[in-house]
């Protein structure tokens, strides 16, 4: 037994400690995709490779940062920990994400004993795909980089030169993503620490014991959150815009929402097969989308801990675009997560009208170019990803201009520091009025955000949701869909969505448009004070 001052107050050390890793890592980080847009989350796992802690991050990695832990352990077992050691991987089958995402992990020992792990999971800008930065068009896993199933990267404290040299061959920025590698690196020597610490002062006994009654603590209220909404199997339906490859056929997600008592099972096995094109992901990837919708509406303010999904099962289907093998591409896993999470949210609408709140514009709405900087005759990655509209909800309007629910604490990119870094202006940056669906609360508006190229550059796009723009709820409508516009207003004018090392010119103007989210509620019932409000601020338009 542990008393509760105890338990709150290692419970807090833990959390504390994930920060504590967090801020290692976006400080010493080389490329601005990790220190401004802070595309990374960490975690601090236990022995068993449960979550003791997870920082502030992508909330798309809820929970699965373990999955590389359990997976390197089951290939070489359990002795395969050693202390000094840290390891490495990106295999999209096993993390779930694109090979991009690169999740960097050591065990801790105190005392001779293994405590846990320090892992953390980062975007590196190029991994030595077909194309820099990544392919919008790839077919296959092997045209989107370098790919490493669990390996080491350093062993007993030393690096593994032989890897290091790998890694520095395969990419197009060498001494960038090893200087992420070393912030990674960084960042699980100080979970190490920070476990070591609590280790110290509490000894590894009483800190098991605030463990299992952090995790029953978790477990019993979203046990209790659940028991309090009615049995019964609910459904939801979308579709993603294409592959990238097909652009004429859209992909159906669909999800079967299943709750008995105090658990809840969600099915994700009717959804399409892989996909010729990069929408795919590993499994890992869909039970972490399901389970960012499950925490929208079941304990959100309860922290992250190995006790949070106890009560919450998933199915995928091996071979469907939710749970994809080897060949298929997976460079834009994320387009149908951030789908499938509000289609968790919709299905169970009906059951919990209080906490569900109408669609997101769903999509990170991927703008990268690259080429020869004129400055300085150096190559470049610029990738950035878009805010949007999020849906209304019973008693409140939607948020404006936010990032998606897929990626969290992630930031758009400053104007200052993409104009510094880049060959580009940002000549206009602001509300796309009325995008937000109409509703007695209204949906939140997307931004109009446009860029002059300054060289000659080499344009992809990934831009998604307009076959199932986000929806309303309640009587609400549906927010607008994106669009996207190269050479605006000139005898040149070309719109579209999606595109893979498209050349563009010195000159040329690209105008990016990100859909609003669902209104909710009908909309003749919206307060004319608050119609008002919108006009004057701009929000809306007559």
């Amino acid at each position: 037994m542990i008393d509760p001052v105890s338990t709150e107050i290692i419970r807090c050390a833990l959390l504390q400690a994930a920060e504590d890793m967090n801020t290692t890592l976006i400080r010493s980080s080389y490329t601005p995709v990790i220190y401004e847009a802070k595309d990374c989350a960490v975690a601090l796992l236990d022995r068993d490779h449960n979550v003791l802690g997870q920082s502030s991050g992508l909330p798309i990695f809820l929970g699965n940062l373990e999955v590389c832990t359990r997976e390197t352990e089951r290939l070489y077992g359990r002795e395969v920990w050693q202390e000094g050691d840290v390891w490495v991987l990106n295999d999209s089958y096993i993390g779930g994400t694109h090979l991009n995402d690169v999740t960097v992990y050591g065990p801790i020992f105190a005392g001779g004993e293994l405590a846990g792990f320090a892992a953390s999971r980062a975007h590196w800008l190029d991994v030595g795909s077909k194309d820099p930065g990544g392919s919008m068009d790839s077919t296959s896993i092997f045209q989107e980089g370098l790919r490493l199933g669990p390996v080491k990267v350093y062993a007993g404290g030393e690096p593994c030169r032989d890897l290091h040299e790998v890694i520095s061959r395969n990419v197009r920025f060498p001494h960038a993503t090893l200087g992420d590698l070393r912030a990674q690196v960084s960042c699980a020597m100080t979970g190490q620490r920070r476990l070591k610490e609590i280790v110290g002062r509490w000894g590894l006994e009483t800190l098991l014991a605030a463990r299992d009654e952090i995790f029953a603590q978790t477990e019993r209220m979203e046990r209790a959150a659940i028991a309090a909404v009615p049995d019964g199997v609910y459904r939801a339906s979308g579709f993603l815009d294409n592959d990238g490859i097909d652009l004429a056929t859209p992909l159906p997600v669909n999800v079967t929402v299943t709750v008995s008592g105090e658990s809840m099972h969600v099915d994700l096995t009717d959804c399409a097969d892989q996909a010729l094109g990069p929408v795919n992901c590993g499994a890992a990837q869909a039970v972490a989308a399901v389970r960012v919708g499950y925490k929208l509406l079941v304990s959100g303010e309860v922290p992250l801990n190995g006790g949070s999904f106890r009560p919450l099962s998933v199915t995928t289907r091996p071979g469907s675009m939710l749970a994809a093998e080897s060949p298929a591409a997976c460079q834009y896993y994320y387009s149908h997560l951030g789908l499938l999470i509000d289609l968790v949210v919709k299905a169970l609408a009906g059951a919990m009208p209080d906490q569900a709140a109408a669609a997101s514009y769903g999509d990170s709405m991927i703008v990268q170019f690259t080429g020869t900087d004129p400055r300085t005759g150096k190559l470049y990655v610029s990738q950035e990803a878009t805010v949007g509209g999020w849906g209304a909800w019973e008693g409140g309007d939607g948020e404006s201009c936010l990032i998606n629910n897929v990626n969290g604490s992630l930031r758009d990119m400053p104007i200052e520091v993409l104009e510094t870094l880049f060959p580009v202006r940002v000549t206009r940056y602001e509300v796309r009025p009325g995008t937000g669906g109409a509703g007695r609360w209204r949906g939140g508006n997307g931004v109009v955000r446009e860029y002059e190229f300054c060289g000659d550059t080499s344009l992809s796009l990934w831009f998604e949701r307009s076959v199932t723009p986000a929806w309303g709820l309640a009587g609400g409508l549906a927010g607008a869909p994106p669009r996207v516009t190269l050479n605006p207003g000139t005898d040149g004018e070309r719109e579209m969505l999606k595109a893979n090392a498209l050349p563009v010119k010195a000159g040329d103007v690209l105008r990016c448009e990100s859909g609003g989210g669902g209104g909710y509620g009908p909309p003749e019932l919206r307060a004319p004070e608050a119609t008002a409000a919108d006009l004057a601020q701009g929000m809306t338009t007559r």
